[in-house]
């Protein structure tokens, strides 16, 4: 008779976090089932081929037949009907970033990217470098490096990399998700206030990052940028580890860039004023040449020669959702971005104005609009905390377009605007606004941290039926 897997059940596992401890469960040999309220790809789609059985919370009856453990994602709080049946029937119980420590991360060389903004991209650029020097690395992501179709994978080296969300872990475990993970090798990409829903200002969330910062051991290594202060007041609070700091050319750091490309596609990486090569691949924007810098610095400290960490960066193909192209119709090019951050959404648009910038004048590309749509949908934004930020994030954009739904209450301070705007209430509406307004050449850049309506493909297919 066969030995029964140790079986987990997950609350949450829809999530891009769960999702992939699912995976990460599935392939170490665990039975693995779950639920969530909302599944859709590309993370069913992942469940999916994982051979992952998922059931919607109210069909949910994992305790007639009791896991040895249950997962519960950061989603869930105390009142919904499956937490109170664990709890009642006092069912064992973790969290994701907990789960992944006792059961992935064990005697692993672990490589943590954190940061307000560009820690799926990040980590996704260590992974991949690491992979193409055939390091095999395993890996836990927010997102779908497109390198690898997938946010999760056991690996088979040492080393591991883990998007370090500074999130709360659980109802019950109010710290961030990051300081479980024990990196060695620690990236830290910038700090700014976010997370309004959790945390009561900055100091708070850099309280967090100095937790994260104590669990980095003395051999390890930091990679930080040189001009955020933010995250320098972390450190000021105590550090135990070497850093190496990152930057443009005309400042002081120990990894510098040049760009040979307004845009970023191109430019020259430099330890200690010293040209290692260039990088020439398909991301755009300064953010993204500084997240690469980064990356190349943090798999330098996992043994890969700076020479050959340029040229994997350089076959890197970026992540679904970041600046995707979704696809072109009548001139009019489409592209789906994450960015639900006033930094995020303004380097987007930078990047995006700067590549136009760089097309020839033969190029009728040239001629097109920036077009930028968005909804506020994140918990911060709702709050109203970016109100005053917002508009000047989107001063790259030609026109834009915003998603407000009426249930929010909130209003768009469309008089702070430099640019046209335009606010609808529907999905549908939205749609049709943007129809009539296109032109030929437009690049349209639809930026939101949920689904929006599928009206990236909507739109697609609109434009091609016309």
């Amino acid at each position: 008779m066969a030995e029964r897997k140790h079986h987990i059940h997950i609350l949450g596992i829809a999530g891009t976090f769960m999702g992939g401890i699912a995976q990460l469960a599935k392939e170490k040999g665990f039975e693995v089932t779950g639920s969530d309220h909302a599944i859709y790809p590309p993370m069913s789609t992942q469940l999916e081929q994982a051979g992952i059985a998922v059931s919607a919370y109210e069909e949910d009856d994992f305790l007639s037949n009791p896991p040895e453990e249950v997962v519960i994602g950061n989603a869930l709080s105390r009142g919904h009907p499956l937490v109170e049946d664990v709890l009642n029937r006092q069912q064992r119980y973790t969290s994701g970033p907990q789960w992944l420590a006792e059961n992935i991360l064990q005697d692993r060389w672990v490589v943590a990217v954190a940061g307000t903004h560009g820690k799926t991209t990040t980590a996704s650029m260590v992974a991949w470098i690491l992979e193409y020097v055939k390091l095999e690395p395993g890996f836990l992501i927010g997102g779908v490096p497109e390198n690898f179709g997938k946010s999760a994978r056991l690996g088979a080296s040492p080393f591991f990399v883990v998007e370090a969300d500074e999130y709360d872990t659980a109802f019950f475990d109010k710290r961030s998700k990051f300081v479980h993970y024990h990196p060695r090798t620690c990236v830290m990409n910038n700090l700014e206030f976010d997370h309004a829903d959790i945390f009561e200002d900055l100091e708070a969330i850099q309280k967090q990052f100095h937790h994260l910062v104590r669990t980095v051991p003395g051999n390890g290594l930091i990679v930080m940028p040189n001009d955020d202060g933010n995250l320098q007041a972390v450190l000021e609070k105590g550090c135990w580890t070497p850093k190496e700091t990152q930057g443009s050319a005309d400042t002081f750091s120990d990894w510098s860039f040049k760009l040979l490309a307004e845009d970023g596609s191109k430019f020259e990486v430099l330890v200690d004023g010293k040209s290692q090569g260039e990088v020439l691949w398909p991301m755009t924007g300064l953010h993204s040449v500084r997240n690469g810098l980064s990356a190349i610095a943090a798999a330098r400290h996992c043994g890969v020669p700076v020479a050959i960490a340029i040229d994997g960066l350089c076959h890197f193909k970026g992540v679904k959702r970041r600046m995707t192209k979704v696809g072109e119709a009548n001139d009019i090019v489409i592209y789906d971005d994450f960015a639900h951050h006033p930094t995020a959404i303004k380097t987007t648009l930078q990047g995006l104005r700067a590549q136009k910038n760089l097309a020839s004048t033969e190029d009728k590309s040239s001629a097109g609009r920036i077009i930028a749509v968005f909804e506020p949908r994140s918990n911060t934004m709702r709050m109203g905390v970016h109100r005053q930020t917002l508009p000047k994030a989107f001063v790259d954009a030609d026109q834009v377009f915003a998603f407000i739904d009426p249930s929010w209450q909130w209003e768009l301070p469309t008089e702070s605007f430099e640019s046209p705007v335009f606010v609808y209430d529907s999905y549908d509406a939205l749609l049709t606004g943007l129809l009539e307004s296109l032109q030929p050449f437009d690049r349209v850049v639809i930026m939101s941290n949920g689904s929006f309506g599928n009206i990236h493909q909507k739109l697609l297919s609109s434009l091609q039926a016309k």
